[in-house]
């Protein structure tokens, strides 16, 4: 009778926790790591599950377990009267994972799938900036919302529309769409009904969105230049870096004519007609009406990205573009700002004809937006307490954009730094001294305590200017002067090492 084969030694089996109540699924873990490390070899004999557990001092079947799972899991085989071993066909994969890890001729083992590269790119510009001066919209102090915001949260939650439920309209909760809808026409004279808006996760999905249903895999469109980094990481990163034609602008916003030289037959065109981002100046009437008379023409859609437009301190806010041309405006419009941006609300009231295209995307996207804060928000807006919010931290972002203006002035020598005139927005920009890099800058600030984005990326390749942009939000007096001291210092010592040209 042939004897049976020797099993081999198991390398030491320690840690087994036995008052877990998980030991076979240690064992499992600690044999499948033992295989992976090449411990337990393809072909090795195994012992008995009589013998490890007698040698583990644990229970038969718990040994049982262990085996049953990794040959479920492949790394075993078990043959009646021979035993169990590591399975054979391990030596195989083994030998092709050592194999494909000699890279190719001519190719960097490291490198990444062309859009992968992109949006890392996007991540790297996209990291949040800490809470503190001069990142936008931070709401703590007098610009945070009131008790009342917690009040509903902790209701409707609690008991009433916003606690769980199943799925819901990709379209948005009903009673946000409409407070939505009544909050535009009286504020922003758009025209629209409920059934045109549609929630979004803020404006910069609604910009995904917008692409998605607007623009084919051949469309051209038309991009501000500067403009917001988030509809040009949009584009760069959907392979349409080729298709978006960056057309000027200059103190009465877009300039058509240009537009319309670059690329007449454009399917769309993005812009931020009420506040132009991130220079800060409105469209003209002129414009508007040019760009308008383009987009009948020729068949193309505007898309009009109003971010933040209730907060103009010197007389009313300037009317949407959608409200002129209802049928050919996508308008987005965002609580991040006169809210705060973790809430991740925001709309897009679309053309009838688009809606069902809009709510087609958004299913394939992230099917709708958490329902709980829409029902919330509803009740926010209907009650009064969004109006009474705007009206509160309207005065306060005024009077900290009017501290914070004086601040620069006083601390940044006038050859080194000067502000872009804007009456309204969150932010100011300050431009600096040609020759300052300003995406160092920030970097260096950033790491001194203070939180700056830089403007050169926001234009086109060639055509950057160095600038900052210093965002307002719930910050005092006393901080916002010491991050200013910090920042100027700053400024100065690059200057210094740097041929630079007033303005």
């Amino acid at each position: 009778m042939p004897r049976r084969p020797q099993a081999v030694d198991l390398p030491p089996i320690s840690g087994l926790d036995r008052t877990s109540g998980h030991l076979g699924r240690q064992l499992t873990h600690a044999l499948r790591e033992a295989i992976r490390t090449g411990n337990l070899k393809p072909g090795d004999l195994l012992p008995s599950t009589r013998q490890l557990a007698a040698a583990l001092d644990i229970a038969r079947g718990t040994v049982m377990e262990a085996y049953e799972q990794l040959i479920a899991e492949g790394f075993l085989d078990a043959q009646p009267r021979a035993g169990t071993r590591v399975a054979s066909a391990l030596a195989q994969s083994r030998s092709a994972a050592s194999g494909s890890q000699k890279p190719a001729a001519n190719t960097t083992p490291t490198s990444l799938p062309a859009p992968a590269a992109a949006f890392a790119k996007v991540a790297e510009q996209f990291k949040p900036l800490p809470p503190v001066p001069f990142a936008v919209s931070v709401p703590t102090g007098p610009a945070a919302p009131d008790a009342a915001w917690r009040r509903l949260g902790n209701r409707i939650r609690a008991q009433g529309p916003g606690a769980p439920s199943g799925y819901d309209d990709p379209q948005g909760v009903k009673a946000l769409r409409e407070a939505v809808a009544e909050y535009v026409r009286r504020s922003r004279s758009v025209q629209c009904r409920a059934e045109q808006v549609i929630i979004t996760a803020g404006t910069q999905q609604g910009l995904y969105l917008a692409c998605q249903v607007l623009l084919g895999a051949t469309d051209i469109a038309w991009v501000e230049d500067p403009a917001y980094r988030g509809i040009t990481g949009i584009l760069e990163s959907t392979g349409r870096q080729d298709r978006m034609v960056r057309v000027p602008v200059d103190d009465a916003g877009i300039d058509v004519d240009a537009g319309m030289a670059m690329a007449k037959d454009a399917r769309a065109a993005f812009v931020t007609p009420s506040h132009q981002y991130p220079l800060g100046m409105p469209m003209s009437m002129g414009r508007r009406n040019a760009l308008l008379a383009w987009a009948r023409k020729s068949g193309a859609w505007i898309v009009e990205d109003d971010y933040d437009s209730e907060l103009r301190y010197a007389g009313h806010p300037f009317p949407s573009l959608q409200g002129l041309a209802p049928d050919r405006v996508v308008y987005l419009g965002t609580f991040s700002k006169i809210l705060f941006p973790s809430l991740r609300l925001g709309y897009a009231i679309v053309p009838e004809a688009l809606v069902p295209a809009f709510c087609g995307a958004r299913v394939l996207m992230d099917r709708h937006t958490p329902s709980a804060d829409q029902h919330v928000l509803a009740a926010f807006i209907t009650e009064g307490h969004l109006d009474r919010h705007i009206r509160r931290i309207r005065g306060v972002y005024a009077e900290r954009r009017s501290q914070l203006a004086g601040m620069l002035e006083r601390w940044i020598p006038k050859d080194h730094g000067w502000l872009q005139p804007s009456d309204q927005g969150m932010h100011l920009v300050l431009w600096l001294a040609r020759g300052i890099d300003d995406v160092l800058l920030a970097s260096r600030a950033v790491e001194a305590g203070v939180a700056v984005r830089a403007v050169s990326p926001m234009y086109s390749e060639g055509n950057g200017r160095s600038g900052l942009v210093l965002g307002l939000g719930g910050y005092s007096n006393e901080q916002m002067e010491t991050a200013v001291r910090i920042l100027a210092a700053i400024i100065v010592t690059m200057r210094k090492t740097t041929p630079c040209i007033s303005p």
